[in-house]
């Protein structure tokens, strides 16, 4: 099938890569423009633009499509089908309609709930227990369009937004490989997304990464495993902003953001509800290091505060 391929981050890539394994013509990819990243803030090509340019593909990287001038290059793609897959950019009608069975999109929750920018940091945050790949039949809307097939994925209860992402990147490109194999079939039995459910998952701001002690542990908890490995929970100790990427709940109350205790197996601080042990953190500048080697180098002890 020749198909344009629409995407940007590695979960885009990961569904490229099933696409171009399975012998696919991929006529285009859209990417975003090279954006500013590391600490040289250096122009780097997305992980689909990288995947792309290793296989020979033609990439364009419009800011925008809303223009006929912008649209003509997909227009002149002249393609069966485009895919989409955490683009970022929106698509007009006028450019949902240029191929000839449409546009379809790999979306990263069990539709209509977690609609949006963010569905698998906002599942985990929820505390849902599963989740999964919705691929669909694009309309104008935000993720409203027909479901064309449903993958569930189970969230564990360790589970972050990074390792969830990565399940749900490989799900992602068999489930697309899998619906190309008979679409117009697919797309005849196209299931309209139901009334109820509906959730939007926001984008995620680093302004939602200071932890609020009275929270509950649970809540906590979910807040660090979502927001990991962006932006990353935080809560200021001693005057620093410390960011903290792992952390058990445990039965034992005090006053919220007070630590109870600190030794080798990590650092008990009390919460609004229960408390969280504090197993992996990261000064500023510094990096990820368990709790033993965090309090060997901190004035760390019961009473300390940790506060948001």
């Amino acid at each position: 099938m020749k198909i344009i391929f629409a995407g940007t981050p590695e979960f885009a890539a990961s569904a490229l890569a099933a696409l171009i394994e399975a012998g696919h013509e991929i006529v285009l990819v859209l990417t975003q423009p090279d954006r500013p990243a590391g600490r040289g803030m250096k122009l780097t090509p997305s992980p689909v633009k990288q995947l792309a340019l290793q296989h020979g593909l033609p990439v364009y990287q419009p800011e925008k499509l809303r223009t006929p001038e912008a649209q003509a290059p997909v227009a002149a793609a002249d393609a069966e089908l485009m895919v989409v897959a955490a683009y970022g950019i929106i698509l007009p009608q006028t450019v949902l309609d240029m191929p000839r069975l449409g546009c379809v999109n790999i979306h990263a929750s069990l539709l209509p709930r977690w609609r949006g920018a963010a569905p698998i940091h906002r599942a985990i945050q929820a505390g849902d227990g599963l989740t999964g790949i919705t691929i669909m039949q694009m309309d104008a809307g935000l993720d409203t369009g027909d479901m064309l097939s449903i993958h569930e994925v189970a969230i564990a209860e360790d589970e972050t937004t990074s390792s969830l992402h990565d399940k749900l990147a490989i799900c992602g490109g068999k489930a697309i490989v899998e619906a190309l194999v008979d679409l117009p079939l697919l797309q005849a039995k196209a299931t309209k997304q139901p009334d109820v459910g509906v959730t939007y998952a926001d984008k995620i701001r680093k302004d939602e990464a200071p932890i609020n002690w009275q929270s509950s542990a649970d809540e906590i908890s979910r807040q660090i495993r979502a927001f990991t490995p962006f932006p990353g929970a935080t809560s200021v100790l001693n005057g620093e902003v410390i960011k903290i990427w792992k952390a058990e709940v445990l039965r034992a109350a005090g006053q919220p953001g007070m630590v109870l205790s600190a030794d080798k197996t990590g650092i008990v601080v009390a919460c609004g509800e229960d408390a969280l042990r504090l197993t992996e953190l990261q000064r500023p500048g510094g990096r990820r290091i368990s709790a033993s080697d965090f309090i060997a180098g901190t004035q760390l002890g019961a009473g300390s505060q940790f506060n948001a």
